[in-house]
């Protein structure tokens, strides 16, 4: 049973989660717009700068960390990225470890990091019994109805029990998120069994996986029937550049949608290119931070 891998205080320690979600149905999840299934904080006043904020999903308070950027202005609507942290974790973990407020102030977008239940959340192997699905459909909206994020450049991120949760939102919240971008992270799991459990409209794929990771061979796997259920082919023309010892492949899905996937045969369950942080591997070749932004600025909605 895969939990996850976290580094701290220069030890290499094994969190091992039991299996969540299970072989239930998926819940119903709020589309933007919708206001009836989750409140915010009444005092929130969108504005650049840090912020931590609530929202009220399923009558649970669920805090998250808001970056807007210096350039920020409700009135012009900017992509919006949502950053999932690890097992156990915290969205301030993912701050600290995935460096998108610096990305976002050059590039103008804002980044949502939400607090897990417990230090995680419900994905596709573990770790937690909330509805996850429900309440980052619900914070997606909220942020696009109050902050004004562009509905069409809603983007997904995480690592390791965050980057299952964006399969898993990938599948489930049908149309919120236009591409996801994984890392150290996998589509396995009893929920994905079925052959039908595949996106109804278009998300591109953007992942990033550890040749030393012990779950690297179930990711390659997952990734696989993933292209598979949706008719993915490579990409025709040159090879995909990529430093050396690494390697990239792209694909395009009958829908339309992208997948690029890393491989990293020397690094292990970790995050390309981080600086600091639990799972930070500075020397991995690539920085997966930019690398998921310059993916996701390629690829709104409806391309």
């Amino acid at each position: 049973m895969r939990g996850t891998i976290a580094v701290l205080a220069g030890l290499v320690l094994a969190f091992t989660g039991g299996a969540c979600g299970g072989k239930a149905e998926p819940a119903a999840t709020p589309k933007p717009g919708d206001r009836s299934a989750a409140a915010p904080a009444p005092s929130e006043r969108p504005a650049a700068g840090d912020h931590e904020l609530t929202l009220r999903h399923g009558g649970v308070e669920r805090s998250y960390l808001l970056h807007a950027p210096p350039g920020y202005d409700p009135a012009r609507p900017a992509a919006l990225v949502i950053a999932l942290h690890f097992f156990p974790g915290s969205g301030a973990d993912m701050r600290e470890l995935t460096g998108l407020d610096a990305r976002a102030d050059r590039e103008n977008f804002l980044v949502a990091y939400p607090d897990g239940q417990h230090g995680g959340f419900n994905a596709l192997i573990c770790c937690g019994s909330a509805d996850d699905v429900g309440f980052l459909t619900a914070l997606a909206a909220h942020l696009v109805d109050t902050w004004r994020a562009d509905p069409d450049r809603v983007y997904l991120t995480g690592i390791s029990n965050g980057g299952d949760l964006s399969f898993r939102l990938a599948v489930e919240a049908t149309g919120v998120f236009a591409a996801i971008g994984v890392v150290s992270g996998g589509y396995s799991g009893p929920l994905t069994e079925p052959d039908s459990y595949v996106p109804k409209r278009p998300v591109s794929v953007i992942t990033f996986v550890g040749g030393q990771d012990r779950y690297a061979d179930t990711f390659h796997d997952g990734l696989r029937t993933w292209q598979r259920r949706l008719g993915c082919r490579p990409v025709a023309g040159r090879k995909p550049a990529a430093p050396a010892g690494l390697s990239r492949a792209d694909a395009r899905c009958a829908d339309g949608s992208d997948v690029t996937v890393w491989s990293l045969p020397e690094m292990g369950h970790s995050w390309p290119g981080a600086s600091g942080g639990q799972l930070a591997a500075p020397d991995a070749g690539v920085t997966a931070t930019d690398l998921i932004w310059e993916f996701f600025a390629a690829h709104p909605r409806g391309t």
